[in-house]
């Protein structure tokens, strides 16, 4: 998930998960305390605040892909499956029914014995926020997957769909291509209405019928995904992805977004129409949410947080000085979360003209592998403590992670005088001059200039093509046509898996499929290597977990040789509240508190 991702960035098969934390730190999401503490009786009432950069990309819950957006799609959007708050970890990382009323097994006839067709039963109640108000039904769930291959606003992440179900493939592929309806309303709605998905039936309003091409161990994960959310019939008035949708949102969760004011204000308040007897995993403590956007120094959102002003930090990470001080004191309002996640790395863009296809040579991209200081980096986002220098492009705790490095310098801090020999074989022997881009809030600036500092030393000029936070991904790296002029060369994105546990796909597919490269898609600089692809394949045809992990990180040192990225540190998440937040549940895939399950003290 870019996504966060994640944007980011989703079943069975869950393996051993260790989370460690530093002494005197709660931790959330991974078997430690509930931050901010829990009296056992919930406070109802007042504003949850958050401040950030905001400016957020995407609220259509089709195509939104970041962790920012997830946490918001969860007060307001249903999935068939989705993730339970918890402090266990194996909880909170394995798909239970939501919208659903109960995981499909073959002992109860939700899953036929050869794993290809589901039968999944909606629960009963469920309501859109709209009046009069109308009951979800299945019907809901076949128009998500349908709207998934819209032009405009289309899925993020399609290879964990359309291969997966049948005659998706053959459903999108002239949708998608089909540029003339990007922005025609009608035109959209009437290929959506007048063509079907061959594995995608309605069997009667309250029943949902999947048939895949082949099992998938993780097709729980895929449909707990925020892409595969209940569409309501009312969006085919808007433009998917716009901000005419935005601020007509429907609701099927315990709030609703009222106001959407890009780069200033977002606010949330309740859903009147939901009941909580219809939804076992979220609630409906806090009167409003608010989001205060415009917001870019991680001082300035800090100081507010402290002194109660705002609860959460929306987007914004807290500065390496911060955290020291915070962790040195034993500060309660901070928590160090897991599982480990790789954030930020380096990707090249492999469309890119510059520099007489400077970034399509091995030899260069290898001798950039050669010259960053991991540990420089890491020292941005609080150091060792929180931060281990990360030389695969799977982090550990993930499925398929294989501690190997094929770039190795001493004590991961870079070697100036191979990365120059490297070039001069390349043809490069007095430098280069490569376009960074990266984003002006966090800590972003500090990473881009310490991998600047990097590269110059060894003869790269680096030349900065700074973005704004909102757009950094849906207006910039996910724009295809910004690959191909060569805007950009390098960059630093980060990555969130979309899942836990038996997530191989979800670290791989979306950023190393060759396969998948177009608009909205994490694949930034189009890496396609046929061997990586069939290693891919081979990973999700796999007939046992164990099978799995190791084709998956054989796909991940093959990506390595090829010198795809640049991983720069497998990093676990502090994060930080108002002493008045209680309840505060880390939840893995949105890389954020509950909003839904916690409370507020002196409302």
């Amino acid at each position: 998930m870019t996504r966060r991702t994640k944007r980011s960035t989703v079943v069975a098969g869950f393996g051993a998960l260790a989370l460690t934390t530093s002494v005197g730190l709660s931790a959330c999401g991974g078997g430690g305390t509930i931050s901010g503490g829990n009296s056992g009786t919930p406070v109802k009432g007042g504003t949850l605040k958050l401040i950030g950069a905001g400016g957020q990309d995407d609220l259509d819950p089709t195509s939104a892909y970041s962790t920012n957006a997830s946490a918001l799609i969860r007060t307001y959007g249903r999935q068939l499956f989705s993730y339970p708050a918890s402090t266990d970890l194996k909880v909170s990382t394995t798909p239970v029914a939501d919208a659903a009323d109960k995981v499909p097994t073959t002992g109860n006839g939700g899953m036929s014995a050869d794993g290809l067709t589901y039968k999944i039963t909606l629960r009963k109640g469920i309501m859109w926020d709209t009046s009069p108000p109308r009951e979800m039904v299945a019907a809901d769930f076949v128009r998500s997957f349908k709207h998934m291959c819209n032009p405009a606003a289309p899925v993020g992440a399609p290879g964990y769909y359309l291969p997966v179900i049948k005659g998706m493939q053959a459903y999108c592929t002239p949708y998608l291509t089909n540029k003339a309806l990007q922005g025609n309303v009608a035109g959209m709605k009437a290929y959506e209405e007048g063509h079907e998905i061959a594995g995608v039936k309605a069997v009667d309003s309250s029943t949902l019928q999947l048939q895949l091409n082949a099992p998938a161990s993780d097709v729980l994960n895929l449909l707990a995904m925020t892409f595969a959310s209940a569409v309501p019939v009312e969006y085919y008035q808007y433009v998917p992805g716009s901000n005419a949708l935005f601020g007509h949102l429907v609701s099927a969760g315990p709030y609703r977004v009222t106001t959407f004011n890009p780069g200033r204000q977002i606010v949330l308040q309740k859903n009147t129409n939901w009941k909580p007897a219809t939804d076992p995993l979220r609630h409906q403590y806090v009167d409003q949410i608010q989001i205060t956007e415009g917001q870019n120094s991680s001082e300035a959102v800090q100081q507010q947080l402290q002194s109660g002003a705002s609860d959460l930090s929306y987007d914004v990470a807290m500065s390496s000085a911060t955290l020291g001080q915070l962790a040195g004191r034993n500060d309660p309002n901070l928590t160090v979360n897991g599982p480990p996640i790789s954030n930020p790395y380096l990707v090249f863009n492999l469309r890119s003209p510059n520099a007489n296809n400077a970034m399509q040579n091995l030899k260069v991209r290898q001798a950039i592998n050669f010259a960053i200081n991991k540990v420089a980096l890491a020292q941005i986002y609080g150091g060792p403590k929180y931060n281990t220098p990360l030389n695969s492009t799977i982090p550990p705790d993930s499925l398929g992670y294989k501690d190997f490095n094929l770039y190795p310098t001493t004590n991961n801090q870079g070697d100036p005088a191979t990365c120059k020999s490297l070039l001069s074989q390349a043809g490069y022997p007095n430098g280069l001059t490569v376009k960074a881009a990266y984003r002006q809030s966090g800590n972003h600036p500090a990473i881009y200039q310490s991998y600047a500092q990097d590269l110059g030393a060894c003869g790269i000029k680096v030349v900065g093509v700074p973005q704004q936070a909102a757009d950094f991904y849906s207006q910039f790296l996910q724009k295809n046509a910004n690959a191909i002029a060569g805007k950009w060369d390098i960059a630093a994105p980060g990555w969130v898996p979309d899942w836990f546990g038996n997530n191989g796909r979800a670290n791989i597919q979306p950023l190393f499929d060759g396969r998948n490269w177009a608009d909205g898609t994490s694949n930034y600089g189009d890496y396609d290597s046929p061997i990586t692809n069939a290693l891919i394949d081979k990973a999700l045809q796999a007939k046992s977990t164990g099978e799995a992990a190791a084709n998956w990180a054989n796909a991940s040192e093959q990506i390595m040789k090829d010198a795809a990225i640049v991983p720069f540190m497998s990093q676990k998440t502090p994060w930080y509240h108002s002493s008045r937040v209680k309840n505060a549940i880390w939840v893995p895939i949105t890389q954020q508190f509950d909003y839904t399950n916690l409370w507020l003290s002196g409302s």
